[in-house]
């Protein structure tokens, strides 16, 4: 039985080719030129081929309820390039990442790899991680502290993950705004201390440390 594959990609010069590489390759295609039409496409498929922007913005904003719906890889496709654009979207739950302008042999290859995963999983992975009392569910991006969920933003979470992952290392501001934000995008170190506050405000108990004249760290468990 053939597997089937989801295009997500509004550019239709790009999306016309792509189709007709992978359904030569022998997979069933289904596709969609923007965020709308995703979620009727989604439980029918086996792997997805995403664009990371799309006529309503980044798809990113989306990931999370589709992945709910069904828990298929994803492989992202973008013009964005720096490490922390890759770091938030690998983070987000996508399974890999290709730089535009990329080469279809490699599309096809990274598909072949994931597909091979996946049939092959025996054991769902529970990708959580626990520091402070507090549980991060990377899947489905929820920040649970006992029975509670604590409520984040999208930039306080992936401030969170990063701090947990490197937990007992400390980063400056600048440091923590490359990784985190991209630092073009954001130019103060203030920034970085308004979500740290937060952060703490939120999460009762959770240790980011401040070392004066250095920057933050989060406690080791």
């Amino acid at each position: 039985m053939n597997q089937t594959l989801l295009l997500v990609e509004d550019d239709h010069n790009l999306a016309d080719g792509l189709l007709e590489s992978l359904k030569d390759a022998g997979y069933e295609c289904l596709y969609a030129d923007c965020a709308s039409k995703v979620a009727d496409l989604w439980p029918n498929v086996d792997l997805v081929v995403l664009d990371r922007q799309l006529p309503e913005g980044d798809s990113l904003d989306y990931l999370n309820d589709w992945l709910l719906i069904k828990h298929v890889p994803v492989i992202l496709l973008t013009a964005m390039v720096s490490v922390s654009d890759k770091v938030v979207g690998l983070d987000s739950g996508a399974k890999d990442y290709l730089t535009k302008p990329f080469a279809e042999e490699e599309l096809l290859a990274r598909i072949r790899l994931h597909l091979r995963s996946t049939s092959t999983e025996e054991v769902p992975v529970v990708n959580v991680i626990s520091v402070g009392g507090i549980d991060i569910d990377l899947d489905s991006r929820e920040v649970r502290q006992g029975s509670n969920v604590i409520i984040l933003t999208r930039t306080e979470f992936e401030l969170l993950v990063f701090l947990a992952k490197n937990s007992g290392r400390v980063f400056t501001r600048d440091e923590l705004l490359d990784q985190v934000w991209g630092y073009n995008h954001y130019p103060t170190t203030r920034t970085v201390d308004t979500h740290i506050l937060q952060l703490r405000q939120k999460l009762a108990g959770i240790e980011i440390e401040t070392l004066r004249g250095v920057g933050y760290r989060m406690k080791s468990s």
